[in-house]
């Protein structure tokens, strides 16, 4: 499918791209594949601190097979491998990421929000917490925010 096909791409970030970020994606990328819409998107995250080709976290894989996705062949990618600047949205995961990716590159600015930011900008709290190094049930309220606010943002589509 050539690019002009496509109506939006669309980027999920956060710091390892081990936890939230992935998450995200591969949640997203199953909704719009259930609604038979996945030809109709490009979805990609990344982190600003990832360790090329690091995988997921055992609690991030084990918290989204309640979800129905499996994670285990999510590999990390650093913002600097990322091809960032072609997306049409970037979706960060706190205001502190939004900072960091402005700083390296301050023409996303029109185009970069917090994913709770984009999906409902009433929420005061516009951050979701990462759960690195914390127990499953950090990771499953993790997935859960995540989730919602992804599901939200199907809605939007």
């Amino acid at each position: 499918m050539m690019r002009s096909d496509i109506l939006k791409s669309i980027m999920f970030i956060c710091t390892g791209n081990i936890c939230r970020s992935p998450m995200a994606h591969a949640y997203m990328q199953k909704r719009l594949y259930d609604l038979n819409k996945q030809n109709e998107y490009i979805i990609s995250s990344c982190g600003t601190n990832a360790i090329y080709g690091q995988c997921a976290t055992d609690n991030a894989i084990e918290s989204m097979k309640k979800y129905d996705i499996d994670l285990t062949r999510h590999r990390a990618t650093s913002i600097e491998d990322s091809n960032i600047l072609d997306y049409d949205i970037i979706l960060v995961l706190t205001k502190n990421h939004k900072r960091e990716v402005l700083q390296i590159y301050p023409s996303l600015n029109e185009k970069m929000f917090t994913l709770k930011e984009y999906v409902n900008n009433e929420e005061m709290y516009k951050d979701i917490d990462d759960p690195w190094g914390l127990d499953i049930n950090v990771y499953n309220a993790t997935a859960k925010d995540i989730v919602e606010n992804i599901d939200k943002l199907i809605e939007m589509l």
